[in-house]
């Protein structure tokens, strides 16, 4: 879908690996785009397809709507109620703040309601998926808030990715994304370990994967793990931190609910290992690594070309692009 760029005007702030796919995609969707990044060097490529840059979050103040792609909860903080964020001057504030990220309930509350004060409407819309799932157009969204504002970012954010989910009020798409990360790692760590055991048996790690993913219990993250899995490329997409990060907000909202989560629990000991073990900074495919030295099994690369199911591009050894899966 392209709007006509004068539409509304558009403010993005935060252009990492997935923010500045995200940006991209509406300024090549003919969308008027003004960016902040920390690092201004990371977001002037942007320029080039007609965004316009600026030094400080504040300087989005005038736009109708402002979307936030930051890493974690005190990046959130600090680019809306800093000493230079969006909502710092008490003035002008956009109509419209949607944030992408995966952040705590309790930030995310107090952004809202001083927000609200000053008269802009808050979004939580966190994504699934990477800067590759991205970059494909194949992110899926939750969104939660009041439901006029989702009404009116709607055309922008079905620009963003194949599906937009309205799920009530408040923080609501906080919940569901901080549910959806903990399944991200649980089923990465029982790929890990049923991995691990069928090379153990003498099984290729693609001919395993392979099969698991033409099955039933196949799915698009089996499918863009795989190529990470096959050619132990463990560049970072989304780390062993942030996944921890992830479970523990996700365990502290359960124990707030009175929630038993025993298999979450445990992988999240798992992943602090990950981290303990030196490998947060990697992806958290890295799980592989660490499930294998348990074993004692010493992995090597197999150099294959598999598809990580997002394309017709297969991704391997070869191919021009490492594996890029969350």
């Amino acid at each position: 879908m392209t709007l006509g760029a004068a539409e509304h005007k558009l403010g993005w702030i935060g252009t990492g690996r997935m923010g500045y796919a995200l940006a991209t995609r509406l300024l090549t969707g003919g969308c008027d785009v003004t960016v902040y990044n920390r690092t201004r060097a990371k977001a002037e490529p942007l320029a080039s397809l007609g965004a316009r840059i600026v030094d400080q979050p504040a300087d989005l103040a005038d736009r109708d709507i402002v979307i936030v792609s930051v890493a974690d909860s005190p990046d959130f903080a600090a680019v809306m109620t800093g000493p230079h964020g969006l909502l710092s001057n008490g003035g002008r504030v956009p109509r419209i703040v949607v944030d992408t990220s995966t952040v705590s309930m309790a930030v995310s509350r107090e952004t809202r309601a001083k927000a609200e004060h000053l008269g802009a409407a808050l979004l939580a819309a966190p994504v699934s998926g990477n800067a590759k799932v991205a970059k494909a157009g194949k992110l899926t969204m939750a969104v939660s808030g009041a439901r006029d504002a989702f009404d009116i970012s709607l055309p922008y954010l079905q620009m963003l990715g194949t599906s937009v989910v309205y799920v009530g009020e408040g923080e609501s798409a906080r919940l569901v994304k901080i549910c959806h990360n903990l399944v991200l790692g649980v089923v990465t760590q029982i790929m890990a370990e049923t991995t691990v055991l069928a090379e153990r048996g003498g099984i290729s790690r693609a001919d395993y994967l392979e099969f698991l993913n033409e099955s039933v219990m196949g799915s698009t993250f089996t499918r863009y793990k795989t190529p990470a899995f096959v050619n132990l490329d463990f560049k970072p997409t989304f780390t062993g931190h942030l996944l921890r990060k992830d479970f523990e907000l996700g365990l502290f909202e359960a124990r707030h609910l009175n929630v038993p989560m025993p298999v979450s629990a445990l992988v999240h000991q798992i992943v602090m290992n990950l981290v303990g073990n030196g490998m947060g900074d990697q992806d958290f495919a890295s799980l592989l690594e660490l499930e294998a030295r348990g074993a004692n099994l010493k992995l090597e690369s197999d150099p294959r070309v598999v598809s990580d199911g997002l394309g017709d591009k297969p991704v391997g050894d070869s191919a021009a692009e490492g594996t890029q899966s969350l």
